[in-house]
């Protein structure tokens, strides 16, 4: 059964995260370790025990996440569990990275914490926004994006899924969307609790810097076909691993796309790996017969591990 590894982004963490396998795994605790090490910060604590309005910061939730999530993968590797394809949601494309051995987990986790630095500061706190909006297809959100005359100022952000865009742009224009589009009927529409909007024109400036930093690290040849958030197809050369990072930033992120790129080739099982079970939700509205498994705890650790014995 062809399988595909897939590793969440921001908006998964929650406080207790990847404690009660870090407990039983000391390839899970070393992972811990060596990013507390590398950041001169206790992103342990930070996970297990919070506060949710620290983790909740950018800053310190993107280096967390690619934490957890590459201690679990960690614990699969030790068992010679391996993929097929693996891909990541926004930030989880640098843990889908680190699986594929294109990214060591110590410079991921440096890349990461500065990615979130420049997103940060590319925009002034308060001045931009993201909004999930449900129940409408894209092209009824780009033709209202015209009537209210916001081209340029609010851009899609994510194709998740059907009837599932993320918007992101000013702050004052995707509120004003937001207002009308639910006069005229969209299912529902939701301000996301970021401090940065990612995925569109906005992050331009955070990618320029990203470029730097990408040129100081070492980046190899991926050892399992990666599939790209911007292009939604399998990243094969070395040469397109940095290129790819930097428009993400900036970029749509085509997941919808992505998985339908995986089931065309015949993935039948994907399984999440880190905290949080969204990316298995998005799939299942993506296609309905999609075999899905989330691996953010213990019990479903436990559970991939007795299935391939």
């Amino acid at each position: 059964m062809k399988t595909a590894f897939l590793f969440p982004g921001q908006g998964s963490q929650f406080v207790g995260m990847g404690k009660d396998i870090c407990e039983v795994y000391p390839e899970a605790r070393a992972v811990f370790e060596e990013a507390n090490e590398v950041l001169g910060q206790d992103i342990k604590r930070l996970c297990f025990e919070g506060p949710d309005k620290e983790l909740g910061l950018t800053i310190n939730t993107q280096p967390a996440i690619l934490t957890v999530s590459t201690a679990i993968l960690r614990v699969l590797q030790k068992g010679r569990l391996r993929a097929d394809f693996v891909s990541g949601h926004s930030l989880g494309e640098y843990s889908a990275l680190v699986a594929a051995e294109v990214l060591s987990f110590t410079d991921a986790v440096k890349t990461v914490r500065s990615r979130a630095q420049f997103m940060q500061t590319s925009v002034k706190e308060g001045n931009g926004a993201m909004a999930a909006v449900l129940g409408w297809p894209k092209e009824k959100i780009v033709n209202l994006f015209k009537i209210l005359g916001i081209e340029g100022q609010v851009f899609i952000a994510n194709e998740n899924c059907l009837g599932q865009i993320v918007i992101a742009g000013e702050k004052d224009p995707v509120e004003g969307f937001i207002a009308e589009a639910k006069k005229a009927g969209a299912k529902r529409c939701i301000i996301l609790d970021v401090s940065v909007p990612s995925h569109c024109p906005l992050m331009k400036r955070a990618g320029e810097l990203l470029q730097e930093h990408l040129d100081t690290i070492q980046i190899k040849a991926p050892q399992i076909p990666v599939i790209s958030n911007v292009d939604a197809k399998i990243i094969n050369r070395q040469d397109e691993i940095r290129p790819s990072l930097v428009r993400q930033i900036s970029s749509v992120l085509r997941w919808e796309e992505s998985m339908r790129f995986l089931i065309a080739r015949g993935v039948k099982l994907f399984v999440e790996i880190g905290p949080g079970k969204v990316l298995s939700n998005l799939l299942r509205r993506i296609d309905n017969q999609a075999q899905t498994l989330a691996i953010g705890d213990l019990d479903g650790l436990e559970k991939y591990l007795n299935l391939q014995t």
